[in-house]
């Protein structure tokens, strides 16, 4: 089945939005991610205008299948009836008040019940909040300065200054945090070494493309605590989506701390620091507050979150839909004979499919070609697959006919080498730049 549509796509709104956009929004975006230089120019939608289960639809009323589910915090679908009337029921009610609410203890009790390493919770609304409490709370604990990470863990100075994105952060600042390579536990016992006794905090995803090695997880724990330093799990993408307790879950590696966002609200802002007690309670003595923390609105969804998805097992769908994907996509794969230049790893859930090349330019132009015939068939394609409860069989056989389109085109694509005079748009732009 041909799903090309007749091009070019209606674009007239999305071009004077963007217009509109550079004027008066620096990098005309709230989100990198989301930026006009992270998709293709003049093919890709810039805008878009709603959502309706595992769809959406751009400015100009075009309609998407979409895997990238606004970054992550989509595991349920647009628009869940379940979580836009609890929504409802309480924007009804009111959604911030000048004390707190009983949604805090409830939602937090829920989480004691299903984080393995969860004693005690402390909420805020992006992730980047939560890795930042997370790491004051390690810092105040031990008593120690400095933080070893790896990967990536928001905006803040503590971890943004260790990126080429440095600008802003005093170099004070950039030198207490360093970093460590995924997989290596010799590197991260040369950090130990480095700085005897200074490490308070090791934080890191505890999955993120590549899988642990047997005993890896394990042996940053067991380096953490002999040196006397606080483990702490990004989960805010892992979290709710592989399992509800994240990579600690379904690893059985507990941490002393864990971060979740994203996937545990369906799309409302929320996020947690949660850990073992005796961590968890200098939060009485650190200053970690914000006017939004305790929202009635986030809460709510989240707690309609979590009932939809114990009543209805959404990540046991979340594991088959993309165990069924990756088998088709490998398959296609297989069938065009692009197994070295396209990989789709990961784990079902949340799996992504990847250019791998030594080039960083041919890298990005191989990619950007193949989102450019995504987009002109009506698939959001932007790499990660996350897996929504909304993600059905409808959606998986029209994802894997326009993959079916898409795959070979690359693959004649790669035999000629020629991806760039490929292009109808401007291709990817990198948010983090080589100095």
């Amino acid at each position: 089945m041909a799903y090309l549509r007749n091009h070019p796509i209606e674009r007239a709104n999305s071009e004077s939005l963007l217009a509109r956009a550079r004027a008066v929004i620096p990098s005309a975006t709230q989100t990198f991610s989301k930026g006009p230089n992270q998709w293709v120019r003049g093919i890709s939608p810039y805008f878009l205008d709603r959502g309706e289960g595992a769809w959406v639809w751009d400015a100009d009323g075009n309609k998407f299948l979409d895997y990238l589910m606004a970054l992550g915090p989509i595991v349920l679908g647009y628009n869940d009836p379940a979580v836009t009337a609890a929504v409802r029921e309480r924007l009804e009610k009111g959604p911030v008040f000048s004390q707190m609410h009983a949604l805090e203890v409830e939602v937090a009790e829920k989480m004691v019940e299903l984080i393995p390493c969860a004693d005690m919770v402390r909420f805020g609304k992006n992730g980047s909040d939560a890795t930042a409490a997370a790491v004051r709370a390690a810092r105040a604990f031990t008593r120690r300065e400095r933080i070893a990470c790896s990967g990536y863990h928001g905006w803040h100075d503590w971890h943004i200054g260790t990126t080429t994105r440095n600008a802003g952060v005093p170099v004070a600042v950039q030198r207490l945090t360093d970093t460590f390579p995924y997989n290596d536990l010799d590197a991260l016992d040369a950090l130990f070494k480095k700085y005897p006794g200074e490490i308070g905090g090791v934080i890191m995803e505890a999955i993120g493309i590549e899988m642990p090695k047997p005993g890896y997880l394990e042996g940053v724990k067991e380096l953490c605590h002999r040196n006397g330093a606080i483990l702490i799990f990004d989960e805010i993408i892992n979290g709710f989506r592989i399992a509800f307790g994240g990579a600690q879950e379904y690893f059985g590696v507990t941490p002393d701390l864990a971060c979740y966002g994203k996937a545990m609200a369906n799309g409302l802002p929320l996020s947690a620091t949660v850990g073992r007690r005796d961590v968890m309670e200098v939060f009485d003595e650190i200053f970690y507050s914000g006017t939004f923390g305790g929202d009635t609105l986030s809460l709510a969804a989240c707690k309609a979150t979590i009932g939809r998805m114990q009543n209805d097992d959404v990540l046991g769908h979340l594991a088959r839909y993309g165990a069924k994907l990756r088998k088709g996509i490998e398959a296609l794969i297989e069938q065009n004979d692009v197994g070295d230049a396209l990989k789709f790893v990961g784990l079902d859930a949340r799996a992504i499919l990847v250019f791998p090349h030594a080039d960083e330019l041919q890298n990005r132009a191989r990619r950007s070609y193949f989102m450019q015939e995504c987009h002109k068939r009506g698939l959001l394609f932007f790499g990660p697959h996350l897996i929504t409860a909304a993600h059905g069989e409808k959606e998986l056989e029209f994802t894997l006919d326009v993959y079916g389109e898409v795959i070979p085109l690359f693959a004649k694509a790669l035999v000629a080498n020629d991806f760039l005079k490929r292009m109808e748009g401007e291709i990817v732009e990198p948010i983090f730049r080589k100095p």
